[in-house]
């Protein structure tokens, strides 16, 4: 069973910046960050997997970096050039999977999530 703990959400001017972590207990082939806004789905926003290919989401292309850490048991997700559209919850992911890519149903373990609010 792998656990999931984000922390580092909070409220940020737009232009600003935020770093979310994620502890796990274990870590899996893929692990990725979500978020779902107020009302709509829940969508991909980057992921990590094999021996640190990562991929994003054209929206955050080039404002957004994913790492890991294998020696602390942390994912994160760097935030920078924030927009109010990049309100949400976020959420970390972890998969048994090689290349989850964005399938939610790949990833067999869920974060509680953290809430990000970016104003103008």
């Amino acid at each position: 069973q792998v656990q999931l703990v984000e922390s580092g959400g909070g409220s940020v001017q737009a232009g600003g910046s935020l770093r979310l972590s994620c502890e796990y207990t274990y870590s899996t082939p893929s692990m990725g960050w979500f978020r779902q806004a107020p009302g709509q789905g829940r969508e991909g926003v980057a992921y990590i997997y094999r021996l640190g290919s990562t991929t994003y989401a054209d929206s955050v292309k080039g404002r957004f970096t994913i790492s890991k850490d294998n020696a602390k048991n942390s994912l994160y997700l760097q935030m920078n050039s924030l927009k109010p559209e990049d309100t949400a919850m976020y959420y970390c992911a972890a998969s048994t999977s090689a290349d989850a890519s964005f399938y939610e149903s790949r990833y067999n373990y869920w974060g509680q999530g953290t809430q990000v609010t970016v104003s103008s």
